[in-house]
Protein backbone atom coordinates (compact mmCIF):
# COMPACT_ATOMS: atom_id res chain seq x y z
CA UNK A 1 0.00 0.00 0.00
CA UNK A 2 2.83 2.40 0.85
CA UNK A 3 4.49 1.64 -2.49
CA UNK A 4 1.27 2.26 -4.41
CA UNK A 5 0.84 5.65 -2.76
CA UNK A 6 4.31 6.75 -3.87
CA UNK A 7 3.60 6.10 -7.57
CA UNK A 8 2.97 9.38 -9.35
CA UNK A 9 0.43 9.76 -12.13
CA UNK A 10 1.90 10.26 -15.57
CA UNK A 11 1.62 13.77 -16.99
CA UNK A 12 1.74 14.22 -20.77
CA UNK A 13 4.66 16.57 -21.55
CA UNK A 14 5.55 16.67 -17.90
CA UNK A 15 9.25 16.68 -16.89
CA UNK A 16 9.79 12.92 -17.19
CA UNK A 17 7.95 12.74 -20.52
CA UNK A 18 9.95 15.60 -22.03
CA UNK A 19 13.15 14.01 -20.71
CA UNK A 20 12.56 10.66 -22.44
CA UNK A 21 11.54 12.37 -25.69
CA UNK A 22 14.76 14.39 -25.60
CA UNK A 23 16.79 11.26 -24.78
CA UNK A 24 15.21 9.42 -27.73
CA UNK A 25 16.10 12.27 -30.09
CA UNK A 26 19.66 12.51 -28.78
CA UNK A 27 20.35 8.77 -28.94
CA UNK A 28 18.58 8.46 -32.29
CA UNK A 29 20.85 11.15 -33.75
CA UNK A 30 24.07 10.19 -31.96
CA UNK A 31 24.23 6.49 -32.87
CA UNK A 32 24.17 6.99 -36.67
CA UNK A 33 26.76 9.78 -36.36
CA UNK A 34 28.98 7.53 -34.24
CA UNK A 35 28.70 4.64 -36.71
CA UNK A 36 29.41 6.80 -39.74
CA UNK A 37 32.38 8.53 -38.09
CA UNK A 38 33.80 5.18 -37.01
CA UNK A 39 33.57 3.87 -40.60
CA UNK A 40 33.57 0.37 -39.17
CA UNK A 41 31.20 -2.46 -40.04
CA UNK A 42 32.02 -4.01 -36.67
CA UNK A 43 30.84 -0.88 -34.87
CA UNK A 44 27.65 -0.72 -36.92
CA UNK A 45 26.92 -4.42 -36.27
CA UNK A 46 27.57 -3.94 -32.57
CA UNK A 47 25.08 -1.08 -32.38
CA UNK A 48 22.53 -3.09 -34.36
CA UNK A 49 22.84 -6.01 -31.97
CA UNK A 50 22.70 -3.76 -28.90
CA UNK A 51 19.52 -1.98 -30.02
CA UNK A 52 17.85 -5.18 -31.24
CA UNK A 53 18.69 -7.13 -28.07
CA UNK A 54 17.60 -4.22 -25.89
CA UNK A 55 14.20 -4.22 -27.61
CA UNK A 56 13.78 -8.00 -27.42
CA UNK A 57 14.96 -8.42 -23.82
CA UNK A 58 12.70 -5.59 -22.68
CA UNK A 59 9.78 -7.26 -24.46
CA UNK A 60 10.46 -10.69 -22.98
CA UNK A 61 10.72 -9.20 -19.47
CA UNK A 62 7.35 -7.59 -20.15
CA UNK A 63 5.89 -11.00 -21.02
CA UNK A 64 7.34 -12.48 -17.84
CA UNK A 65 5.96 -9.68 -15.73
CA UNK A 66 2.57 -10.03 -17.38
CA UNK A 67 2.44 -13.80 -16.87
CA UNK A 68 3.45 -13.39 -13.23
CA UNK A 69 0.82 -10.78 -12.39
CA UNK A 70 -2.15 -11.54 -14.68
CA UNK A 71 -4.46 -14.42 -15.40
CA UNK A 72 -3.95 -16.13 -18.73
CA UNK A 73 -7.06 -14.58 -20.26
CA UNK A 74 -6.05 -11.13 -19.04
CA UNK A 75 -2.56 -11.68 -20.45
CA UNK A 76 -4.04 -12.70 -23.81
CA UNK A 77 -6.27 -9.62 -23.86
CA UNK A 78 -3.56 -7.13 -22.97
CA UNK A 79 -0.03 -8.41 -23.48
CA UNK A 80 0.20 -10.06 -26.90
CA UNK A 81 2.62 -8.27 -29.28
CA UNK A 82 -0.02 -7.34 -31.85
CA UNK A 83 -0.38 -3.62 -31.33
CA UNK A 84 1.44 -1.88 -34.18
CA UNK A 85 4.27 -0.99 -31.80
CA UNK A 86 4.41 -4.54 -30.45
CA UNK A 87 4.84 -5.93 -33.95
CA UNK A 88 7.29 -3.13 -34.80
CA UNK A 89 9.65 -4.39 -32.08
CA UNK A 90 10.27 -7.59 -34.04
CA UNK A 91 10.30 -5.86 -37.41
CA UNK A 92 12.89 -3.35 -36.21
CA UNK A 93 15.07 -6.03 -34.65
CA UNK A 94 14.91 -8.10 -37.84
CA UNK A 95 15.75 -5.09 -40.02
CA UNK A 96 18.79 -4.30 -37.86
CA UNK A 97 20.08 -7.86 -37.65
CA UNK A 98 19.20 -9.17 -41.13
CA UNK A 99 18.75 -5.92 -43.09
CA UNK A 100 15.69 -7.27 -44.85
CA UNK A 101 14.39 -4.60 -47.22
CA UNK A 102 10.66 -5.33 -47.06
CA UNK A 103 10.74 -5.76 -43.29
CA UNK A 104 12.66 -2.50 -42.95
CA UNK A 105 10.05 -0.63 -45.00
CA UNK A 106 7.22 -1.67 -42.70
CA UNK A 107 9.36 -0.96 -39.63
CA UNK A 108 10.17 2.48 -41.05
CA UNK A 109 6.56 3.46 -41.67
CA UNK A 110 5.15 1.89 -38.52
CA UNK A 111 8.05 3.09 -36.37
CA UNK A 112 8.05 6.71 -37.46
CA UNK A 113 4.37 6.96 -38.37
CA UNK A 114 2.90 5.10 -35.40
CA UNK A 115 5.48 4.75 -32.66
CA UNK A 116 6.39 8.44 -32.70
CA UNK A 117 2.72 9.22 -32.03
CA UNK A 118 2.78 6.76 -29.13
CA UNK A 119 5.86 8.53 -27.76
CA UNK A 120 4.14 11.91 -27.91
CA UNK A 121 0.79 10.68 -26.51
CA UNK A 122 1.62 7.72 -24.24
CA UNK A 123 -1.05 5.25 -23.19
CA UNK A 124 0.21 4.90 -19.59
CA UNK A 125 -0.96 6.08 -16.18
CA UNK A 126 2.15 5.79 -13.93
CA UNK A 127 5.13 8.14 -14.01
CA UNK A 128 8.83 7.39 -13.59
CA UNK A 129 10.23 5.26 -11.95
CA UNK A 130 7.29 2.86 -12.27
CA UNK A 131 8.07 -0.29 -14.25
CA UNK A 132 5.39 0.39 -16.87
CA UNK A 133 6.86 3.83 -17.56
CA UNK A 134 10.35 2.42 -18.11
CA UNK A 135 9.11 -0.52 -20.18
CA UNK A 136 6.90 1.67 -22.36
CA UNK A 137 9.59 4.16 -23.28
CA UNK A 138 12.34 1.58 -23.82
CA UNK A 139 9.99 -0.10 -26.29
CA UNK A 140 8.83 2.97 -28.16
CA UNK A 141 12.05 4.94 -27.95
CA UNK A 142 14.04 1.87 -28.98
CA UNK A 143 11.92 1.34 -32.10
CA UNK A 144 12.47 4.94 -33.20
CA UNK A 145 16.21 4.72 -32.48
CA UNK A 146 16.46 1.43 -34.40
CA UNK A 147 14.61 2.74 -37.45
CA UNK A 148 16.71 5.91 -37.54
CA UNK A 149 19.90 3.86 -37.29
CA UNK A 150 18.85 1.58 -40.14
CA UNK A 151 18.01 4.62 -42.26
CA UNK A 152 20.96 6.91 -41.60
CA UNK A 153 23.75 4.51 -40.61
CA UNK A 154 22.90 1.41 -42.66
CA UNK A 155 21.62 3.65 -45.49
CA UNK A 156 18.44 1.67 -45.98
CA UNK A 157 15.45 3.45 -47.51
CA UNK A 158 11.91 2.71 -48.71
CA UNK A 159 11.89 1.82 -52.40
CA UNK A 160 9.40 2.62 -55.13
CA UNK A 161 5.95 1.30 -54.28
CA UNK A 162 6.73 1.17 -50.55
CA UNK A 163 3.83 3.45 -49.62
CA UNK A 164 1.28 1.27 -51.38
CA UNK A 165 2.80 -1.90 -49.93
CA UNK A 166 2.79 -0.47 -46.42
CA UNK A 167 -0.79 0.77 -46.76
CA UNK A 168 -2.07 -2.60 -47.95
CA UNK A 169 -0.11 -4.56 -45.34
CA UNK A 170 -1.29 -2.22 -42.58
CA UNK A 171 -4.93 -2.69 -43.56
CA UNK A 172 -4.56 -6.46 -43.82
CA UNK A 173 -2.88 -6.49 -40.43
CA UNK A 174 -5.65 -4.33 -38.98
CA UNK A 175 -8.20 -6.85 -40.21
CA UNK A 176 -6.26 -9.64 -38.51
CA UNK A 177 -6.07 -7.70 -35.23
CA UNK A 178 -9.79 -6.91 -35.42
CA UNK A 179 -10.43 -10.66 -35.55
CA UNK A 180 -8.21 -11.21 -32.50
CA UNK A 181 -10.04 -8.44 -30.63
CA UNK A 182 -13.38 -10.06 -31.43
CA UNK A 183 -12.24 -13.51 -30.33
CA UNK A 184 -10.60 -12.37 -27.08
CA UNK A 185 -12.76 -9.40 -26.16
CA UNK A 186 -9.59 -7.29 -26.38
CA UNK A 187 -8.77 -3.81 -27.66
CA UNK A 188 -5.54 -4.20 -29.61
CA UNK A 189 -4.76 -1.26 -31.92
CA UNK A 190 -7.62 0.53 -30.09
CA UNK A 191 -10.11 -0.79 -32.61
CA UNK A 192 -12.85 -1.12 -29.99
CA UNK A 193 -12.26 1.97 -27.82
CA UNK A 194 -9.74 4.85 -27.65
CA UNK A 195 -6.59 4.76 -25.47
CA UNK A 196 -6.48 6.31 -22.01
CA UNK A 197 -3.74 8.80 -22.95
CA UNK A 198 -4.42 12.25 -24.34
CA UNK A 199 -4.32 12.03 -28.12
CA UNK A 200 -5.54 14.49 -30.77
CA UNK A 201 -6.34 11.58 -33.09
CA UNK A 202 -9.20 10.13 -31.03
CA UNK A 203 -11.57 13.08 -30.85
CA UNK A 204 -14.28 11.33 -32.87
CA UNK A 205 -16.53 8.65 -31.35
CA UNK A 206 -16.13 4.97 -32.19
CA UNK A 207 -16.09 3.73 -34.95
CA UNK A 208 -15.61 7.01 -36.80
CA UNK A 209 -12.16 7.63 -35.37
CA UNK A 210 -11.02 4.44 -37.14
CA UNK A 211 -11.94 5.91 -40.53
CA UNK A 212 -10.24 9.16 -39.57
CA UNK A 213 -7.08 7.26 -38.56
CA UNK A 214 -7.17 5.46 -41.91
CA UNK A 215 -6.90 8.79 -43.72
CA UNK A 216 -4.34 10.18 -41.28
CA UNK A 217 -2.27 7.00 -41.61
CA UNK A 218 -2.12 7.31 -45.39
CA UNK A 219 -1.09 10.94 -44.99
CA UNK A 220 1.75 9.93 -42.66
CA UNK A 221 2.94 7.27 -45.11
CA UNK A 222 3.14 9.84 -47.90
CA UNK A 223 4.82 12.39 -45.65
CA UNK A 224 7.44 9.89 -44.49
CA UNK A 225 8.23 8.93 -48.08
CA UNK A 226 8.45 12.56 -49.25
CA UNK A 227 12.08 13.16 -48.11
CA UNK A 228 13.25 10.32 -50.36
CA UNK A 229 11.28 11.67 -53.33
CA UNK A 230 12.82 15.10 -52.87
CA UNK A 231 16.28 13.63 -52.38
CA UNK A 232 15.98 11.61 -55.61
CA UNK A 233 14.87 14.69 -57.55
CA UNK A 234 17.74 16.79 -56.23
CA UNK A 235 20.19 14.02 -57.10
CA UNK A 236 18.85 13.76 -60.66
CA UNK A 237 19.04 17.51 -61.15
CA UNK A 238 22.57 17.59 -59.79
CA UNK A 239 23.72 14.76 -62.08
CA UNK A 240 22.06 16.40 -65.12
CA UNK A 241 24.14 19.57 -64.78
Amino acid sequence: MILAETVRSFETFGPSHVAVIALTVIVGAALPVWARMAKSQKTARGICWAVAMGLLVNEFVYYGQGLATRTMIDFARNCLPIHVCGAAIYLTAWALLKRGQRVYEIAYFWGLGGTVQALLTPNIVDDFPAYWFVQYFITHGGIVVGVLFATFALKMRPRRGAVLRAFVITNLYTGFVAGVDWLLGANYMFLCSPPVGKSPFFFLPWPWYILFLEAVGLGFLLLLYLPFVLSDRLRRRSSAR
